[in-house]
């Protein structure tokens, strides 16, 4: 499983550096049904002037339009950021099966909140962190200079 997570999660590292050339938060996302990806977003809340408009929310979105039905229990979603409270509500809702983040959010983040998921989700942290770090880091230092 360690050598998949870490292929999927380059996918939404792509996506992450699409959101970063767009000037938005660069968060990333895919979801994975059966080995497959059947969904890639990235933050969209600048472009659509949408404060929901996270990479989670639109992955969520689509990924249940492809499957024609509002859970994703089958379904792994894969994000470079820890998600918030708001996409955590989410992915509560929408009964994913595995959640998959790369970066820590220790100031926004669904787990600093003590903000549960659903029961049956399986939770994996920390994968490609410095990565994600990097990225967020890079892009922040952009704003203030």
């Amino acid at each position: 499983m360690f050598s998949k997570d870490n292929h999927f999660m380059k996918k939404a590292l792509e996506e992450a550096i699409r959101a970063f050339e767009k000037n938005e938060v660069p968060v990333g996302t895919v979801v994975v049904c059966a080995g497959k990806i059947i969904s890639r977003t990235y933050n969209l809340t600048e472009l659509l002037k949408d404060v929901t408009a996270h990479a989670e929310i639109q992955a969520i979105g689509a990924a249940s339009s492809y499957l024609g039905g509002k859970y994703l229990r089958e379904c792994t979603l894969y994000v470079t950021l820890e998600p918030c409270v708001m996409c955590a509500g989410a992915i509560y809702w929408s009964q994913l099966g595995r959640l998959v983040f790369g970066a820590c959010d220790p100031k926004r983040g669904f787990s600093s909140a003590r903000v549960k998921l659903h029961p049956k989700t399986q939770i994996k942290g920390s994968v490609l962190p410095e990565v994600s770090q990097e990225l967020l880091q890079r892009f922040f230092n952009n704003k203030r200079d």
